[in-house]
């Protein structure tokens, strides 16, 4: 492949939601992008020749969760925030494989053509399955495997396979907890690279738990040199925890460095819009946040250690350097009280 390109995927809007989702089911604050809001972002992307905008993510739900950018269906999400505008790489993100498949309409022009699938390592084979059905259905697939690095090389060959039988868009290097270093993209890099079909897409979505999101992306444009590949990226790095690489900070490096062209006041108009979410820093470094990346194990630990338990650093450190494996992936109160009765023995 002789000339590659660089393509930045910017989910404010999808991982966004998610983090304002997260505040309000921990009775932190309730806050919730506005339709109009949601629309000016979309907007605002595009006027930015930002080259693919995550617009929400489908859930099965019987609550209305649109103000998190969380929709029921594709055509509620196309209807409400694509409309038929003729832009063909608008995204969205189905939470797993929950929804079935029957109920996912063929694509057709006016939905959002590329469907992004996040994968569940306890559901590995559902999931792919899942993502063969979508690409069935005309839709561009991108396969995001959950805590990449979690995955054994075995599990990483049967992904790739996969996604070069179904002719993905892209299979993505997911850095759940913010923990990766440049050696580790390497790592994972040179098995993508060598198992997948030269046509598919490799992408990277990077977290900034430990403050090397965008190193790490620099080292992932350094290494795939001869290969399409996909950047993940948020507006002042919005999503969960500590949040994401900021989109404003990617696109005015690919600007001055790679021949790009991104609308920068068009970013910073939307960097304006969710700024103003994060006043009870919601997002953004933090050492408590530091403690467990650094870990390897699921930030929500550290969160619920400090507000349910008012545990200080030292201790959240203590605890967590100490967490089986079978815990530190998943959080939630059964696994935290384990977690804490082991710490007792």
């Amino acid at each position: 492949m002789a000339d590659r390109t660089i393509k930045l995927l910017d989910c404010t809007l999808r991982d966004g939601g998610f983090a304002l989702e997260d505040a309000d089911k921990n009775n932190i604050i309730h806050l919730e992008f506005s339709e109009q809001e949601r629309k000016v972002i979309v907007s605002d992307l595009k006027d930015a020749d930002v080259d693919i905008i995550e617009v929400g993510s489908i859930e099965a739900s019987a609550k209305d969760k649109s103000g998190f950018a969380i929709y029921p269906d594709v055509e509620k999400v196309s209807k409400e925030l694509i409309d038929g505008d003729g832009f063909d790489n608008y995204a969205v993100m189905y939470r797993g494989p929950d929804i079935p498949i029957e109920e996912i309409p063929p694509y057709r022009k006016g939905l959002a053509q590329i469907a992004r699938l996040i994968v569940r390592y306890s559901e590995l084979e559902k999931s792919i399955e899942y993502c063969k059905g979508l690409a069935e259905k005309g839709y561009r697939v991108c396969i995001q495997p959950m805590v990449t690095e979690r995955y054994s090389d075995e599990e990483l060959e049967y992904i790739l396979q996969s996604a070069n039988k179904m002719k993905a868009e892209a299979v993505y290097v997911v850095d759940s907890y913010g923990d990766l270093t440049p050696k580790d993209v390497t790592r994972l890099y040179d098995i993508y690279n060598n198992e997948l079909d030269e046509e598919i897409k490799i992408g990277f979505h990077a977290h900034n738990n430990i403050e090397m999101a965008l190193m790490n992306v620099y080292k992932f444009i350094e290494i795939s040199e001869g290969r399409n590949i996909i950047i993940d990226s948020c507006c002042t790095g919005m999503g969960q925890g500590t949040g994401n690489l900021q989109t404003e900070v990617i696109a005015n490096c690919l600007n001055k460095e790679f021949g790009k062209d991104y609308q920068m006041e068009s970013i910073i108009g939307v960097c304006s819009i969710v700024d103003k979410y994060n006043k009870n820093r919601l997002w953004g470094y933090s050492t408590l946040r530091f403690i467990p990346a650094m870990n390897n194990t699921a930030y929500k630990y550290a969160i619920a250690l400090e507000k349910k338990y008012d545990y200080g650093l030292e201790e959240i450190y203590t605890i967590l350097s100490g967490i089986p494996d079978e815990l530190r992936y998943r959080f939630c109160d059964e696994n935290l009280q384990k977690l804490l009765e082991n710490r007792k023995k």
